[in-house]
């Protein structure tokens, strides 16, 4: 018996691009584009490190610097791709795991600030902003109702 629908019957590339039927929530939209966001951001820390090095009131480069904010653009627009697909599947789950992982950025990125391994403006850029898209992702749970009461 042939599975017309199955995964070996479709292309590896419309497998990856598959999305449920229906229209996304609006915490499934929310990651999404927070998605982008770091896609967007990661791409700049690759593609124009200089230039996010001076928006982020940063000493210019030396040694390997530079790499290491090509570096980090990298994981950056790697996380992004995962969130723009991980909210594709519309599962709450994976949109509430990307709050606990927020969460953390804070207490993993300070103690590279206070003990003067970092510069403070790549700090709290992150320390910062990545809490509030967790609790943005977590209100929008809330109030889609799907959180025990």
């Amino acid at each position: 018996m042939k599975i017309e629908n199955s995964a070996a019957s479709r292309s590896w590339w419309q497998c990856m691009l598959e999305t449920p039927a229906g229209s996304p929530g609006a915490l499934s939209r929310y990651t999404f584009w927070n998605g982008v966001m770091y896609l967007v951001v990661g791409g700049a820390f690759y593609l124009a490190p200089d230039m996010v090095r001076k928006l982020l009131f940063m000493a210019p480069f030396s040694g390997h610097e530079e790499g290491y904010m090509r570096l980090v653009g990298v994981a950056v627009a790697i996380i992004g791709w995962f969130y723009v697909f991980g909210a594709r599947t519309r599962a709450d789950s994976f949109a509430l795991s990307t709050v606990a992982d927020r969460i953390a950025v804070p207490a993993l990125l300070l103690p590279l600030f206070f003990t003067g391994q970092m510069a403070a403006g790549p700090i709290f850029a992150f320390a910062l902003l990545d809490p509030l898209l967790a609790l943005g992702a977590y209100l929008i749970w809330r109030r889609q109702g799907k959180a025990p009461h």
